[in-house]
C-alpha cells in the first residue's frame, strides 16, 4: 500500500488560497480517480476538487472552514502499491515524508504569514488565550470588528468547544439585532437609517457570494456614471429559423439551440464594428482590448448570480457559441466552474427575458464599460411593409437595454452599438446552416 498526498490544486492565475467548505468523503471511504472529494471557496467561485488517485481516503489534514494555500497537502490517500507507510506527493520537488496532522499552532502561524490580503489576524503569539480559532472565524471576527476578548465570550458548538463559522455568524447577527433594537428604543434622533424590526420578521444572513455581489454592484455604481439606451428589435426571422433547425441540431450535436448564442453572435459582430466599446478604464487611461471575451450572467438555484466568460467569442461559430453557452451555464448551476472561467471578460450580456422581463437597466461589471440586457421575446402587432403597401402583422419583438460608462462612452457610441446589434438580429439569414 502506498500513501499519496492530495494537494490543494492551483485554482486560477490570481488564486493563492481557498477555504475548505465541505468534505464530501470521510476517512475510510473508497474514492475513484477524478471523483470530487471536497468543495472549496475562493474569492471568485465555489468549486469541487477531484482526487488525483484512486484508493481509500486515509486521513483528512485540513478541517472544514480553514483556509489553505495552493500546494498544501489536504488529505492522505491510500493507494495500491508496493511501498507501505511512505507518502508520495504530486509535487516532484517535495521530499517524501510520513503523514502528520497539522497542529493548530502551525495552521495559525502559516495563515498569519501567508494571508493574501495582508490583514492581521486576531490571534497572535502574544495573546494569553490558548483557544484555537480557524482562519475563517478570525477573518469574520476581523471584518465585524470583534476583538479577542469579545471572541472569547462566544460559545462554540464544534469539537472541544471550538467556535464554528455558524457560531460566529449567529453571534454577529444577534449582535446586530441587539443594536437595531436599541436604535428603535432610543428616543434621540439618529443620523443613519436602520431597518425596522418586527417580532414576525425573519432575519437572513447574506451568504458569501451575495455579500460579494453586493459589494461589486455598489462599487460599480460608485465608479461609473451609468447611462442606458434602449432599442426594440424585430427577431421574427430568428424565431422562424430556430424553430426550423433546433430539432435537427439537437439530434446531431446533442445540444439545445437557445436564443442566447444567436444574440451573443450579433453582439460580437457589433463590438467588432465599434471596437471602442470593448475597452477598460485605468485612472485617466483607456485600455483597448483586442480579445472579445463575453461575460454571460447565469442565475443560480440559490438566487445568486454568476458571470462565466466565453473567451475569444469572435473566433467561435454559432455552433461553437451554443456549446460554450450550454457548457458554462450547466457547470455554473452545478457549482463546477473554475476560477479562471470567471475572469477576463471585456463585455457582458444578461438575459432578463428569462424571468419574463421586457427590459432592464443592468449594472456594469467593472472594469468593463458596457453591458447589454436581453428582454423577453414577445408577439406584437406591428406595421410591416409589403409590395402592396403597409399592413398590420404579428411579429416577434424584444427590447435590448445597453448600459454604459458615460465617463468614456458617449450617447452616440452607446446608442449606435445597441442599434447595430438590433440590425444584425433583424437581418438574420433564414437560409443559413449550422
Amino acid at each position: 500500500m502506498a500513501l499519496v498526498e492530495l494537494l490543494m490544486p492551483k485554482m486560477g492565475e490570481s488564486i493563492f488560497e481557498a477555504t475548505i467548505l465541505t468534505w464530501m468523503k470521510k476517512p475510510g471511504d473508497k474514492i475513484e480517480q477524478d471523483e470530487s472529494v471536497l468543495e472549496v471557496a475562493t474569492d471568485k467561485v465555489d468549486t469541487e476538487v477531484p482526487t488525483t488517485h484512486e484508493g481509500i481516503l486515509k486521513e483528512i489534514l485540513v478541517k472544514e472552514g480553514e483556509v489553505v494555500q495552493v500546494g498544501t497537502p489536504i488529505a492522505i490517500i491510500a493507494t495500491d502499491g508496493e511501498a507501505e507507510g511512505e507518502v508520495e506527493t504530486d509535487n516532484p520537488k517535495a521530499e517524501t515524508k510520513k503523514p502528520e496532522t497539522i497542529a493548530a499552532s502551525d495552521t495559525i502561524h502559516a495563515t498569519h504569514t501567508h494571508s493574501s490580503n495582508g490583514a492581521s489576524l486576531i490571534h497572535s503569539e502574544n495573546t494569553d488565550s490558548t483557544r484555537f480559532y480557524s482562519p475563517l472565524v478570525k477573518n469574520i471576527a476581523r471584518e465585524e470588528n470583534i476583538g479577542t476578548k469579545e471572541l472569547e465570550t462566544i460559545s462554540g458548538t464544534g469539537a472541544e468547544g471550538r467556535v464554528t463559522k455558524k457560531d460566529i455568524l449567529d453571534y454577529v447577527q444577534n449582535r446586530k439585532l441587539g443594536k437595531s433594537i436599541n436604535v428603535l428604543q432610543n428616543t434621540s434622533p439618529v443620523s443613519t437609517a436602520s431597518a425596522s424590526l418586527h417580532a414576525t420578521d425573519e432575519i437572513i444572513q447574506m451568504d458569501r457570494m451575495r455579500k460579494m455581489i453586493a459589494e461589486r454592484m455598489v462599487e460599480s455604481k460608485r465608479t461609473a456614471p451609468h447611462v442606458t439606451s434602449f432599442v426594440e428589435a424585430d427577431v421574427s426571422n430568428i424565431v422562424f429559423w430556430r424553430n426550423k433547425v433546433k430539432a435537427e441540431f439537437q439530434k446531431r450535436e446533442g445540444d439545445i439551440l437557445t436564443f442566447t448564442p444567436i444574440f451573443i453572435e450579433a453582439i460580437v459582430l457589433a463590438i467588432k464594428d465599434y471596437p471602442m466599446i470593448n475597452i477598460q478604464v485605468d485612472g485617466d487611461t483607456i485600455i483597448k482590448k483586442k480579445d472579445i471575451n463575453i461575460g454571460m450572467a447565469v442565475a443560480l438555484p440559490s438566487g445568486n448570480l454568476i458571470v462565466p466568460v466565453i473567451r475569444n467569442a469572435d473566433k467561435l461559430s454559432l455552433a461553437g457559441l451554443t456549446k460554450a453557452v450550454n457548457d458554462l451555464a450547466t457547470r455554473a448551476r452545478e457549482n463546477k466552474l473554475k476560477p479562471d472561467e470567471l475572469a477576463g471578460g471585456t463585455f457582458t450580456v444578461t438575459n432578463v427575458g428569462s424571468f419574463g422581463n421586457v427590459m432592464g437597466t443592468p449594472i456594469i461589471m467593472q472594469p468593463q464599460v458596457a453591458i447589454i440586457a436581453l428582454g423577453a421575446v414577445q408577439k406584437k402587432p406591428a406595421v410591416v411593409e409589403t409590395p402592396y403597401g403597409d399592413a398590420i402583422a404579428i411579429r416577434h419583438k424584444m427590447f435590448l437595454s445597453h448600459s454604459y460608462d458615460h465617463r468614456v462612452v458617449d450617447g452616440a457610441l452607446g446608442g449606435s452599438v445597441v442599434r447595430r446589434v438590433a440590425d444584425y438580429l433583424e437581418k438574420f439569414d433564414v437560409n443559413r446552416t449550422i
